[in-house]
C-alpha cells in the first residue's frame, strides 16, 4: 500500500484555543482617574472637566491608540533636497503624526493658555497633557516648546505682538509657508551644541549685527534640535555682547527659505516619532530677543514651562503603564486565580499606583503654581518662589522614577509585555529621555543648589508649602524637620540626595493633605518612614490595598 492508496485525512482539530489572555484595553476612558480630577478642581480648573473627559475618551479609543503606534512604527524621514537638487530640508511625517498634533493643538495643549483669560487655563493644560499623553510621547516635544516659547518671546514685545497670536492659535497648520501667513505656527528651540551640551555658556554658535536693528544672521551648528518642521525657533549664540536668543524663522517674510540645514535626523533610543535634527547656521537671519548678552536670562522661564511638561508627560507614562498592568491582570489568571487577587501582584500594583498618585498630584500643583505666578494675584510672589524650586525638584525625581516605573509595569504582563505588539516596550523606552531632556538630573539637582543659595525666598516657599500639612502625620513632621535641619550641611556631591528628601516631603505632604488615608498612609510608611523595600511591590502588610487599588484601577469594563 501506497501513500497515495491511503484514506484521505480529516484535517486536524486546532492545536490550542486562545484562553486566558486579556482583552483589549481599547476603548477606555484615559481620564477616568481619582486624582487627575480631585487635582484639577483644587488646582482651579474645574470648569474644564467636562472636556477633559471628552479628550479621555478619545485617546482611549481605538483610532488614537492606533495613531500613536503608527507614529512610531513610521518614523520621520529626512529630504534634504528635491528631485532637482535644490535644498528643502524639510521631514516626512506619517499621516497619523498630523492627526494626533492636530488633537493637541486643537485641545489647547500647544500655546493655547496664554491667550486664555480663565483662571486655570495652565491647569486645565497640563490635565489634556495628562490625557493625551495615553496616546503617545513624541509629538508632545513641539506642543511642549511652542508653549514655552511664548513667555520667553515676550522679552521683546514688537515681535511677539507678531507672533504670540499664530503661536496660541488653536488651528494646526503644518507645512513651511510664510508664518503670518499661516493659521497657527509651532515653535521649536536650539540651544545645545555637541562641545557642550547643558553648559550652554560655551556655545560657540555666532550673532553677527545687520544694518537692521534687531536683525543678525548666525552661523554654527545645533546638536540636538527637535520637530525641525516647527515655523520658528528659539536659538542661543554668542552676539558681540554675550550669548543671546534669538528668534529664526524657517521662511523669511519675503518668501524665501532661512538658512537651517539639517546635516541628520537623530537615531534615538525612544521617542521615534519624533524628529530631533542637527541643523546648521550659515548665514541664518534671525531676530534679537530680549537685550544682549541676557540669553539665558531670556529663556529661564522658557526652561521653567518646558521642565514642568517632562514631569507631566512623566506622570502620564506612569499612569498610562498602570492602566495596562492594571488590566492585564485583572483578566489574566495564575495558579487558581486571577493576577488581581495575588497577594503580591497586589502589593506590585498597589506600590506603582501609590508612586503614579503622587506623580499626578505634584504635576498639577505645579501646574497651579504657574497658573497662579503668571497671573499674579493674592501671594503671587510666594507662588513664584514656589514654582521656581518646586519645578526643578519635581523634575528630578519624578522623571528618574519613570524608567523604573515602566519597567515593573511591563513586567507585569510578562512575556506579553516584552513583545512590542504590546506597546509597553514603546513605553520604556520612552521613559529615559525625561529626564535627560531639559537638563539632566544633576543639571536638575545642582539648580536646587542655586536656588536655595542664591535666592532664599525658594526655601521659605518650599517649606510654607510643607507646612500645610504640619501636625497630620507624624513621619511626615519628622521627615520635614530632618530635611530643615540638613539644607545647612549639603554640597553638590549630597545634591541628589537632598533633592530625592525634598521631592519626597512635598509629594508627602500633598498627599496627606488632598489623598485618602490610605494613600497618604502607606506613602509616608514607605518613602518616608523607611518600611520599604528596593524594588516596587515590598508594601508593608498594613496597607491598605484594597482602598489604594479601588481607587487607582478603572472599573471592569
Amino acid at each position: 500500500m501506497t501513500l497515495m492508496d491511503a484514506e484521505p485525512r480529516t484535517p486536524s482539530p486546532a492545536t490550542h484555543d486562545v484562553t486566558n489572555q486579556p482583552p483589549p484595553l481599547t476603548p477606555y476612558d484615559a481620564s477616568d482617574d481619582a486624582a487627575l480630577l480631585e487635582g484639577l478642581r483644587r488646582e482651579g480648573a474645574g470648569w474644564a472637566e467636562a472636556g477633559l473627559r471628552r479628550l479621555g475618551l478619545r485617546a482611549g479609543g481605538p483610532e488614537a491608540q492606533e495613531w500613536g503606534e503608527l507614529a512610531n512604527r513610521h518614523e520621520p524621514v529626512l529630504r534634504t533636497h528635491d528631485r532637482y537638487g535644490h535644498r528643502v530640508d524639510e521631514v516626512d511625517f506619517h499621516p497619523s503624526w498630523h492627526e494626533l498634533m492636530r488633537v493637541a493643538v486643537a485641545e489647547g495643549l500647544a500655546g493655547a493658555p496664554w491667550a486664555d483669560g480663565r483662571p486655570g487655563a495652565h491647569v486645565a493644560r497640563a490635565a489634556g497633557g495628562l490625557v493625551w499623553g495615553h496616546t503617545e510621547a513624541g509629538h508632545g516635544c513641539p506642543t511642549s516648546m511652542t508653549y514655552a516659547a511664548v513667555p520667553a518671546l515676550r522679552r521683546q514685545p514688537e515681535l511677539a505682538k507678531v507672533y504670540e497670536p499664530l503661536l496660541t492659535s488653536r488651528e494646526y497648520d503644518p507645512g513651511l509657508r510664510v508664518p503670518t501667513q499661516k493659521r497657527g505656527l509651532l515653535a521649536g528651540m536650539g540651544m545645545t551644541e555637541k562641545q557642550g551640551g547643558s553648559d550652554v555658556r560655551t556655545n560657540t554658535t555666532t550673532a553677527t549685527p545687520t544694518a537692521e536693528p534687531g536683525m543678525y544672521t548666525l552661523r554654527g551648528h545645533k546638536w540636538f534640535t527637535s520637530a525641525p518642521m516647527c515655523d520658528v525657533f528659539l536659538v542661543l549664540a554668542q552676539a558681540p555682547n554675550g550669548l543671546s536668543c534669538f528668534l529664526v524663522p524657517r521662511v523669511l517674510p519675503d518668501g524665501t527659505r532661512n538658512t537651517f540645514r539639517i546635516q541628520r535626523l537623530k537615531d534615538k533610543l525612544g521617542n521615534r516619532s519624533n524628529a530631533s535634527s542637527e541643523p546648521e547656521f550659515d548665514g541664518t537671519v534671525a531676530w534679537l530677543v530680549g537685550p544682549e548678552g541676557q540669553g539665558v536670562k531670556t529663556i529661564i522661564e522658557m526652561v521653567n514651562c518646558t521642565r514642568l511638561d517632562c514631569v507631566m508627560m512623566s506622570a502620564a507614562l506612569m499612569r498610562k503603564t498602570l492602566v495596562e498592568a492594571g488590566h492585564h491582570a485583572r483578566h489574566r489568571g495564575a495558579f487558581g486565580a486571577r493576577l488581581l487577587d495575588q497577594p503580591l501582584m497586589r502589593n506590585v500594583l498597589a506600590d506603582l499606583a501609590l508612586e503614579s498618585e503622587a506623580a499626578t498630584t505634584l504635576t498639577l500643583r505645579l501646574a497651579g503654581a504657574a497658573d497662579r505666578s503668571v497671573r499674579g494675584g493674592d501671594g503671587p510672589e510666594d507662588e513664584r518662589a514656589f514654582r521656581r524650586i518646586a519645578t526643578a525638584v519635581g523634575k528630578y525625581w519624578v522623571t528618574k522614577r519613570g524608567p523604573a516605573f515602566t519597567a515593573e509595569a511591563l513586567e507585569c504582563l510578562g512575556g506579553n509585555g516584552y513583545v512590542e505588539e504590546s506597546g509597553m516596550p514603546r513605553h520604556y523606552r520612552e521613559a529615559p529621555l525625561l529626564s535627560i531632556w531639559e537638563g539632566s538630573g544633576n543639571v536638575n539637582a545642582l539648580d536646587v543648589l542655586r536656588a536655595l543659595t542664591r535666592e532664599p525666598a525658594t526655601a521659605e516657599a518650599f517649606f510654607a508649602e510643607l507646612a500645610l500639612a504640619q501636625g497630620a502625620d507624624a513621619r511626615l513632621d519628622a521627615a520635614v524637620a530632618r530635611l530643615r535641619s540638613g539644607l545647612g550641611e549639603v554640597t553638590q556631591s549630597g545634591a541628589r540626595r537632598l533633592v530625592e528628601r525634598m521631592a519626597l516631603t512635598l509629594q508627602a505632604s500633598l498627599l496627606v493633605r488632598h489623598a485618602p488615608p490610605a494613600v497618604a498612609d502607606a506613602f509616608c510608611a514607605t518613602r518616608l518612614d523607611g518600611d520599604w523595600g528596593h524594588s516596587f511591590g515590598t508594601l508593608p502588610d498594613s496597607a491598605d490595598f484594597d482602598g489604594i487599588l479601588g481607587r487607582a484601577l478603572p472599573p471592569a469594563s
